[in-house]
């Protein structure tokens, strides 16, 4: 451990504010503290929601792309891209800032549109299954999407509250206090030669 001290003159009143700032950095300390095992507590419940909606999108995404190769088979893919130039939007997306902990990441929510069948250009019934599938896997991938970002920014945020934690434990409160005891030492050797000067000059006063 580096033995560094803070320099500044060893005087009462630089003890004094020290003292302060060292009762600071350790109110500090607690609350960084509380920010990390909250951020920690969040993270792990955010991963496994994030495990169990990513298993559900994939299952979602594999069957809308069966269906998408059961209207292929069924259909040409120049129907199926006519079809599809004329379909109408299936989800209304918005997007917005939303904050947690301090941490900034974005809101998206995904609502359905109902799907209008399309019978027309060739197509038959397994498009519109399709179209529905492809909806259904489109609004988890929305969920998905706003989950994995906020549980990055999370995890990064709580990796500098952790940096931050050791530094304040490790280093910056003991480099105070390693300072504040020399300064302590330093005064209470000054105020012993100050004594024994007294003691001095009152033994040659009275001979």
């Amino acid at each position: 451990m580096s033995q560094q001290l803070i320099k500044v003159p060893p005087t009462k009143n630089t003890l004094l504010k020290l003292k302060k700032q060292v009762a600071f950095l350790v109110e500090g300390h607690d609350l960084l503290e509380r920010k990390r095992d909250l951020l920690t507590r969040i993270v792990y419940e955010r991963v496994k929601e994030y495990r169990a909606l990513r298993d559900q999108t994939r299952i979602a995404v594999q069957e809308a792309y069966r269906w998408l190769a059961v209207s292929v088979l069924k259909q040409s893919n120049r129907s199926l891209l006519q079809a599809a130039f004329g379909a109408k939007p299936m989800l209304q997306v918005s997007i917005l800032p939303k904050r947690s902990l301090g941490v900034e990441y974005p809101s998206i929510t995904s609502e359905r549109i109902p799907i209008k069948p399309v019978g027309l250009l060739g197509t038959d019934a397994s498009f519109d299954q399709t179209r529905e599938k492809m909806a259904d896997a489109m609004t988890l991938l929305a969920r998905l999407g706003e989950l994995e970002m906020a549980l990055d920014r999370l995890m990064e945020e709580q990796r500098k509250a952790q940096k931050r934690v050791n530094a304040l434990k490790y280093n910056i409160i003991p480099k105070y206090r390693r300072t504040i005891r020399f300064i302590r030492s330093a005064l209470e050797e000054e105020e012993r030669n100050t004594l024994f000067q007294i003691k001095i000059l009152r033994e040659h006063g009275r001979a």
